[in-house]
Formats: structure tokens, sequence, C-alpha cells
């Protein structure tokens, strides 16, 4: 099926749009766009830049998306934007390009973006991210699969938060979070696994357990970061959870939010 796009609509005439895509009134497409097979737009929306847009996404009244970045070193490159398949952008959210070729702001499959958020400069997404209303990332976040965000929650530049990990809305982050765990609060405070997303994301029994292990060393221990890490190493077995939990937290450069 063509694409059905509204006359009020401005598309560019070297704009990528494939089979089957609906573009909403006054909404207004790049010549730099690529547009996935039966994606949605709705009405005033902006995608601008080079910007890839896997196919089935659902983008929202009003988004706007591959602008250029709000960051002063950014010289000019023509930089992009990659979302994946079967992401839903909502109303107003935000999603700036780049600085650099190396990074792209890259947003992985089906992910949910709901109203207001703002995605800035060379963040990275994994799969299955859901950010609620509200939520604003700096330039250089990494947010690795399955991560949920809750609302008006502002993350601090360069920060990472790990895969299935929890955020409590109207927290405020500025150190990396760690993979499997949940938090909440300004200043943000770890409190434990995030045991209802390992159980609803099927983790078996002994890996959940092995976690809580890992949990307890690493949190409630009088350990300091590396001693934990150590112990972990000694005395956990080293599934593939516990190792990922382990190169997180190696490979930190703010350090944990504990």
């Amino acid at each position: 099926m063509k694409a059905r796009i509204h006359p009020t609509a401005i598309v560019d005439k070297n704009a990528d749009i494939d089979d089957d895509v609906e573009i909403g009134p006054f909404s207004i497409i790049g010549p730099q766009v690529k547009i996935g097979k039966s994606v949605k737009i709705a009405s005033n929306v902006i995608i601008d830049g080079r910007t890839t847009i896997g196919k089935n996404c659902l983008i929202f009244h009003s988004a706007v998306i591959g602008t250029i970045p709000q960051d002063l070193k950014y010289d000019g490159k023509n930089s992009e934007v990659i979302i994946g398949n079967g992401t839903t952008i909502r109303e107003f959210a935000t999603i700036n390009r780049s600085t650099s070729f190396e990074r792209p702001t890259k947003i992985g499959n089906n992910c949910l973006l709901m109203n207001y958020v703002h995605i800035a400069h060379d963040c990275q997404l994994g799969e299955n991210v859901i950010l609620a209303n509200s939520v604003n990332l700096a330039g250089h976040v990494t947010i690795e699969e399955r991560a949920t965000i809750g609302g008006i929650t502002p993350i601090h530049q360069f920060v990472k938060i790990g895969c299935y990990s929890f955020i409590g809305g109207m927290s405020r982050i500025n150190k990396d979070v760690a993979p499997y765990t949940r938090g909440a609060g300004v200043p943000f405070k770890t409190v434990g696994l995030n045991s209802v997303g390992l159980v609803r994301n099927n983790f078996p029994e002994g890996t959940r357990a092995l976690l809580k292990k890992v949990y307890k060393i690493f949190y409630n221990s009088d350990l300091n970061t590396t001693q934990a890490v150590n112990k972990i190493k000694k005395e956990i077995e080293m599934i593939n959870e516990v190792k990922h939990f382990v190169d997180f937290v190696e490979s930190s450069e703010r350090g944990i939010a504990k």
C-alpha cells in the first residue's frame, strides 16, 4: 500500500518513505529522513536531519525528532538519529541527533517514550526501554534493555542505567544505576532487586537467587566497591547475569548509585 500523506504535510522529495506510512496534517519531513514500513505519524510532527525510523513505529502529535543537538561543541556535522522497529513516541517528545559521527543517538526496538520525554545528543537506548512522562536525558546517557524510568526524572550526562532496572518517578540520577536493581528518590537510593521485573521477564528462580546474593554483598555489606566485586567473583557462580553486573560495575566511570 502506498504512503498516505495528508495534503497539508510537507514531505521533502528526497525523503525515503516506505510503503503503508501515514503522515498526518501539518507534519514536516526533511530530505535525509528514512521512514520504514507501516509507520504512523500524527499531526504537527517534525522529523529532520539524518534520521532513520524503523518499521511499525507510532509517532504522536507534536513530537520533534532529529533536530540539532543542544550542545555548544556541535560544529554542524551531519550526525544522525536511529530509531528501531515498533517504538512508540508520544506527544511532545523530543529527540536530538548526535554531536559526532561515532556515536549516533540511538533508540532500540519496541521502546515506549511517553509525553514530553527528552533524549539529548549521543544517547543510546536498548530494546524495550520505557521512559515515563517528562523523563529528561542529558547527553551521552546509555540505558540498557528493558529498563524502566518513572516520570519527571532527570538523568545526568554520561550516566549508565543497567538492564532490567526500575527507577521510581521524581528521582534524580547522577550516578550509574546497576542492572537488575530498583530504587528512587532525591538523592537516589537503591532499595533492592527489581524482583517483579525479573519474574515478569521469566528469569529462572536459580538466577534470581544468585542475583539476590550479589545484591546483599554489594549493597548490604560494609565492603567498598572493589572489595564487594572481589567477593562476588570469589563466592558467586559467574552466570551471565552475575558477570554482567560485575562488568557493569567495573566499567562505571561515574560510580554506582547506592
